[in-house]
């Protein structure tokens, strides 16, 4: 292989400019199924929370009917955000949304009840505005065209075909790590997609997975990484006390898996739990990062349940890969960098490329 295997990546101002973020929220986040929650975040009739996403404050609710729905979190008399973003993410209403303004009221479903000292308006106008929402897996996906052209079921396309036998609708959240990244969330994206970096950044990851450090050569997502003989999971010694889940076929209970589902989910599958990162671009040179630590209900409630060894175990890896990212984006701001490259052995990363270009379009 030499210089003429390599292809270019996306230009410098992809990742540092604001113009290019600007267009990312419109032109991506704007017009994707992007994941803001898991259901269980949100779990009774009555039970909101406030998302903070892409430039805009949203509210999801659960109805009367226990149906999940979400909203602009902005009051349709004078714009008042419904639940401050100053205040707590999460909380329960007993059956109407009251703006804290001029207590302009709405239904857990959006629509208008009622105004004080004024008569006649007609709900079906002065309804709060719904974005488009729908679920997979136990994650919560909105889409803030309220009638989105292409269906969540589309944009995930084979991913829950490739998931299946995990049962991510039934896990439930062990643990959390929000992290503050200075990177480009794009960044954060092209190197969980690619381990040619594996062999030089995670030592500690390669024990478990000998095959990572071959520069990401040759290796079967589609049936799974195999963990060195005696591991089955993603903890420091390969080993756990928890059982794996049952539904897995042979080669999951002793292999590991990854999926990126565009625009900001990352999930890493292991035989006994999930992790999941939920990326939310604050900036150019920003990401907020949602680690979730999912496992079976059945094994949470055995005594002695403890995740910390998946989690201290990701910790280290997490923490590798932030640094690294962050690493790349400070070398970007150079006036010698005008753009990067990608080896034969980033071809999932020139994926990412191909996709951003389809979506970016001239801007």
């Amino acid at each position: 292989m030499g210089a003429a295997d390599l292809q270019p990546a996306l230009p410098r101002s992809a990742y540092l400019d604001d113009t290019a973020f600007a267009a990312e929220r419109e032109r991506i986040f704007a017009h994707q199924w992007s994941n803001v929650a898991r259901s269980e975040d949100v779990p009774e009739p009555g039970d909101w929370l406030r998302v903070e996403f892409a430039g805009e404050s949203l509210l999801l609710v659960r109805d009367a009917d226990s149906t999940l729905r979400g909203f602009y979190n902005v009051c349709r008399h004078r714009g008042a955000q419904l639940v401050p973003s100053d205040g707590p993410e999460a909380g329960h209403m007993r059956s109407m949304i009251r703006c804290p303004y001029h207590a302009w009221t709405y239904g857990l479903d959006g629509r208008f009840r009622h105004a004080p000292w004024l008569d006649g308006l007609e709900p079906e106008r002065f309804g709060l505005h719904e974005v488009a929402l729908d679920t997979w897996g136990g994650f919560v996906f909105v889409h803030l065209d309220s009638n989105p052209s292409a269906s969540l079921a589309e944009q995930l396309g084979a991913v829950p075909e490739r998931c299946r036998r995990y049962p991510l609708d039934a896990l439930r959240r062990g643990a959390r790590i929000v992290y503050d990244v200075r990177a480009n969330w794009k960044l954060v994206a092209e190197n969980y997609n690619e381990c040619y970096h594996c062999g030089s950044v995670h030592p500690e990851l390669c024990e478990i997975v000998p095959a990572f450090r071959q520069g990401g050569r040759g290796l079967d997502w589609e049936n799974g990484i195999p963990h060195r003989d005696g591991a089955w999971t993603f903890t420091a010694t390969g080993d756990s006390a928890r059982a794996p889940f049952a539904s897995l076929d042979e080669y999951e209970r002793t292999r590991h898996k990854g999926e990126l589902i565009y625009p900001n989910v990352l999930l890493s599958l292991s035989a006994d739990h999930v992790v999941t990162f939920r990326l939310l671009p604050d900036a150019p040179d920003r990401t907020a990062i949602v680690c979730d630590f999912l496992f079976d209900p059945a094994e949470m409630t055995r005594a002695g349940f403890d995740p910390s060894d998946a989690v201290s175990f990701w910790e280290v890896v997490n923490r590798q890969d932030w640094a690294i990212c962050e690493s790349v984006q400070r070398g970007m701001q150079s006036r010698s960098f005008t753009g990067g490259w990608f080896a034969p052995m980033e071809d999932e990363s020139l994926d990412i490329s191909r996709w951003y270009r389809s979506h970016m379009g001239d801007a």
